[in-house]
């Protein structure tokens, strides 16, 4: 058997684990050491929890990070099983592999999943049986297979792929001839289904569709109907503007839409009589995020909105109760709700009938048991990194301890906190204290943005190789996570601020959080530091230069510094039209120059650290080299670029990972903490011995 895929069944292994861990408790703060960054970068984390339809188990797959000594790459995904009445643990696919998108067969029999073994194989989509048995693929798609779903009958799986190069394209490739087409070469994304046949059996699948693309679907209860979300192009634009919901009858392979949502779409579901279909969507094209539940009958007609008026969150995930009833997940503000509407009612006559702040856990998308008495869910706390949670209508139960040595660690307090923005509204964010935090005390202050801004921050583990949140707290930084307006989970007027005004109120909102916090006593005002990602990369950048009086030090990932030429070099060109900007260029060249870091370099007196992939589709790396040219052409003595080959909007390698967390603590320590001149020397440029490697000299 491949020592990279152990199938293993155990007893309840891990009881002595829960005991100890239940004695110490999960947020104990009082505990050994703070967290380091090799801490952080060990972080383990639960990333889907599936229970079986008779609710007797759930699936659920852990994220486990490569080590430094380990070849390039991304972290492993394990698959393991977890009863929520005993609480055994069956590790079932662990090691060096890479397993997702868990689904239960109908029958709770096998559990169906992707994952790609093999150097040069193909993403594919494999079964298990649940109570003996070997992992063995279903598909042999010639290319990776992106997403599946179970019949009903549990006989056959449909799955999407992307067509595959002709024998034509690819002898022309192999011959030096394979140019690229700028977005027109690209193939569509097919929809295929295939019998489940017995082992060592190879099916061929049947087409389902041609000539468009196909990005998510769900088989209707009788299994006669798949309701796909479709785009007329394999572009990332397309999967985020113009995905519409249409029924493709598996008899004849007609398609008809039946969505008109004019803007973002989120998940879809058939109601159990197959007569209704649920969906998340955004109320408006300018919409950045999606906000709304809607229900439309699938013999057409038009959509109700089941979202209460003028709702202060964002719904993102909508599911069924019964034919009747329609459950969502809505983010309001950093918790995070669940809710019951009927058909018949309206949005303001929700139940709530699930409510992270009663809980202290953060909780994602569900899947519940067939008879809907018992619930699994991802969720996480401040102190918490994603466990496996379960819920049968009383209190949540934790059912995994994925990082027991984290009770060991010193961690700083995580807080809510709300303030004033300069025209009095009301602005809400988190703040990690330091570690041993004294009142009276000032402490250097670390900013981090979060992205989108179409995302907002939850009261839950907030810590990761790019925002290391817990690890600057241990090294006595208070951190700040501002949901500044733009942001989501404070409804569409909040979230709206932005359009068409970018770098405008929705970063004023932060430099009043450091107001604030200064005003508090907390911060001290001559030792601020601000970093962020994308959008949050956006800030950074807008930081060290239009605001540049605020911080002594940015770190820049990812991030916009000229709103002209990101618009030209995007992959996302309609999303920031219709979303964001709202007009086109031509009718705001000025404004755009003018709230552009760029514009603004000349006058930066910040310590500017700017990094991010050298193959970043979303955010062109020339935006980072733009910045970094304006910077040393004014004569900046303290600017650096670094970037990191073969990742893209974010590092997915762990190099790239380890080298950012250590390279921006460094960056903070320099010009935050210790208050070292901008005109001396900078930081060290090789750090690798904090790496972990085990290198010759």
């Amino acid at each position: 058997m491949n020592r990279d895929a152990i199938y293993l069944r155990r007893g309840a292994i891990f009881w002595s684990a829960i005991l100890i861990f239940c004695l110490i408790g999960a947020q104990n703060l009082s505990a050994g050491e703070p967290l380091s960054p090799q801490d952080l970068l060990s972080v383990k984390s639960v990333t889907q929890a599936q229970i079986s339809p008779n609710g007797a188990w759930i699936a659920y797959t852990v994220l486990v990070p490569r080590a430094a000594n380990e070849a390039a790459g991304r972290a492993y995904s394990e698959l393991y099983l977890v009863s929520p009445k005993t609480r055994e643990i069956r590790p079932f696919i662990t090691g060096k592999v890479n397993v997702s998108a868990l689904q239960w067969r109908p029958d709770g029999s096998a559990l169906a999943f992707l994952m790609k073994r093999g150097e040069d194989s193909k993403t594919q989509v494999w079964m298990i049986p649940v109570d003996g048995g070997e992992a063995r693929p279903i598909t042999h798609s010639e290319t990776s297979v992106e997403k599946f779903n179970w019949h009903p009958s549990g006989n056959q799986i449909a799955y999407i792929a992307e067509t595959p190069k002709t024998k034509r394209e690819k002898e022309l490739e192999k011959k030096g001839y394979g140019f690229i087409y700028y977005e027109e070469n690209l193939k569509p994304q097919n929809l295929y289904l295939i019998a489940i046949g017995a082992p060592g059996e190879k099916i061929e699948p049947e087409p389902l569709t041609k000539d468009i693309t196909v990005w998510s679907f769900e088989f209707s209860p009788d299994g006669k109907t798949i309701a796909a979300a479709i785009s007329e192009k394999n572009l990332v634009d397309h999967s985020y503007m113009f995905q519409r919901v249409h029924l493709l009858n598996l008899q004849d392979k007609s398609l008809k839409q039946l969505t008109e949502n004019p803007g973002k779409l989120g998940n879809f579901v058939f109601s159990p009589d197959g007569k209704h279909l649920a969906y998340a969507a955004a109320l408006e094209r300018k919409d950045h995020a999606v906000s709304q539940a809607f229900v439309v009958p699938v013999t057409g007609g038009e959509a109700a909105n089941l979202t209460p008026a003028k709702f202060r969150g964002h719904v993102n995930w909508v599911g069924w109760k019964d034919n009747s009833t329609v459950v969502y997940k809505a983010d309001e503000g950093v918790e995070t709700t669940y809710s019951l509407i009927k058909l018949t009612g309206n949005g303001a006559e929700r139940q709530v009938i699930l409510n992270s702040k009663d809980h202290g856990v953060v909780f994602d998308a569900p899947t519940f048991s067939s008879d809907f008495k018992g619930w699994a869910f991802v969720g996480g706390a401040p102190h918490v990194p994603n466990e496996v949670y379960f819920w049968s209508g009383k209190q949540i139960q934790r059912l995994t301890n994925v990082n027991p040595w984290l009770s060991d660690r010193k961690l700083g307090k995580q807080e809510v906190i709300r303030y004033k923005a300069r025209d009095g509204a009301e602005v809400e964010g988190l703040l990690i204290y330091p570690v041993d935090y004294q009142a009276g005390q000032r402490y250097p202050l670390v900013v981090i943005v979060h992205g989108g801004p179409e995302s907002h921050y939850a009261n839950r583990w907030i810590s990761r190789y790019a925002e290391p949140g817990q690890v600057l707290a241990g090294k006595g930084y208070a951190a700040f996570y501002p949901n500044y307006r733009s942001s989501t989970g404070y409804g569409l007027e909040y979230a709206s601020v932005g359009y068409g005004d970018a770098a405008g109120v929705e970063f004023d909102d932060i430099a009043d959080g450091i107001d604030y916090l200064v005003q508090q006593g907390i911060a001290d005002g001559e030792r601020v530091g601000l970093g962020g990602g994308s959008y949050g990369g956006f800030a950074s950048a807008w930081f060290a230069t239009y605001y540049t009086e605020k911080v002594k030090a940015v770190c820049m990932f990812v991030g916009i510094s000229d709103l002209i030429s990101k618009r030209g070099t995007t992959d996302i060109p309609y999303e920031e039209l219709y979303v964001h900007s709202g007009r086109e260029l031509e009718e705001i060249w000025d404004f755009s120059l003018k709230r552009s870091p760029i514009y603004w370099a000349h006058q930066s007196k910040t310590a500017t650290l700017i990094y991010g992939g050298a193959d970043d589709p979303r955010v062109h790396p020339s935006q980072s080299l733009e910045l970094y040219r304006r910077m040393k052409m004014n004569n900046h003595p303290a600017v650096r670029l670094v970037q990191y080959p073969g990742e893209e909007h974010g590092n997915r390698k762990q190099p790239g990972q380890i080298d950012v967390v250590h390279r921006i603590l460094d960056w903070y320590d320099w010009y935050v903490k210790d208050a070292k001149p901008l005109d001396g020397p900078m930081p060290p440029l090789d750090i690798s011995e904090k790496y972990g490697l085990e290198l010759e000299n």
